[in-house]
């Protein structure tokens, strides 16, 4: 099962990843067009938004469910144990309550562009398909919170699964 839900949760680093190359090409090709050809591509920005949007929060939850965010643990590390474990229950619950509130919020972002049909304005994309990364990102998050809130009170250490 752990495997499985590794797996499922690895999906961040794709989306991350293939996010963060097509920002690359298309910063790179809108570079050429605008410099060297003199024909500026007008969609580009919009491209870029997305794409920033979408890497910043499915790359979060990769480093977020690796540990790969910054820590500062060395004040925590001079109390005894039991004092450590009320410090992990109290981070994890106010982490917990933040990245609720963002996922919250962004849903009803996403609800609202869905209610007025907003777009971008040259690609008419629709904007609920720039933003629905931040509740489905902050979501991600959430479950390796709750998971690595678990296995550290278990005594598993954490560490890149899969």
């Amino acid at each position: 099962m752990d495997k499985i839900i590794n797996r499922i949760l690895s999906i961040d680093y794709l989306i991350a990843g293939l996010c963060l190359t097509i920002l690359v090409v298309v910063t790179f090709v809108g570079v050429i067009f605008r410099y060297f050809l003199n024909a500026p591509l007008i969609w580009e920005e919009e491209i870029q938004l997305m794409m920033i949007t979408w890497t910043i929060y499915f790359g979060a939850a990769a480093a977020f469910r690796t540990g790969g965010h910054i820590a500062i643990d060395m004040i925590v590390d001079m109390f005894p144990v039991k004092i450590q474990k009320v410090f992990d229950i109290l981070i994890f619950l106010v982490t917990t309550g933040v990245l609720g509130f963002l996922m919250m919020n962004g849903a009803a972002l996403v609800r609202q562009f869905i209610r007025t049909g907003r777009t971008t304005n040259i690609l008419r994309i629709p904007s609920q398909y720039v933003y629905v990364a931040i509740p489905v990102g902050c979501a991600l998050m959430l479950v390796s919170n709750t998971v690595y809130f678990v296995r550290k009170l278990s005594g598993v250490e954490q560490g890149e699964e899969g």
